[in-house]
Formats: C-alpha cells, sequence, structure tokens
C-alpha cells in the first residue's frame, strides 16, 4: 500500500473547510447574520486557495 503525501490530505481537509465556509455562507444569508456570512466567505475562499496551492505541481515533483 503507498503512503499517502501529507498535502494531498491536508487539501482535502482544505476542501471541506470550503464546503463548510459555503455551507455557513449559505446558512447567514438565510438566517441574516452578517457575520456568519463573512466568516464563511472567508473560509471559503481560504480553503480553495489552499487546495489550489497544495495541489500544484512544483518542479521537485516532475522527477
Amino acid at each position: 500500500m503507498t503512503r499517502a503525501e501529507p498535502r494531498i490530505i491536508v487539501a482535502a481537509v482544505a476542501v471541506f473547510t470550503a464546503l463548510a465556509g459555503l455551507g455557513a455562507s449559505i446558512r447567514g444569508l438565510l438566517s441574516d447574520s452578517p457575520g456568519l456570512v463573512r466568516y464563511g466567505a472567508a473560509a471559503l475562499v481560504l480553503g480553495v486557495g489552499c487546495f489550489v496551492a497544495l495541489l500544484n505541481i512544483t518542479t521537485r515533483d516532475d522527477a
């Protein structure tokens, strides 16, 4: 069994963070809570940004 790279595991956590942020933003919009919308949007942006950065291929991975 191959060992999973730690950055793939962290990228999976980032995806779930983005999904939780999306859910929090929608809940904040429905319940008219601006603080929840802001924190949800920040979690969404942070999760997507980390996901893209972690799965970006570097020059060290070419070999």
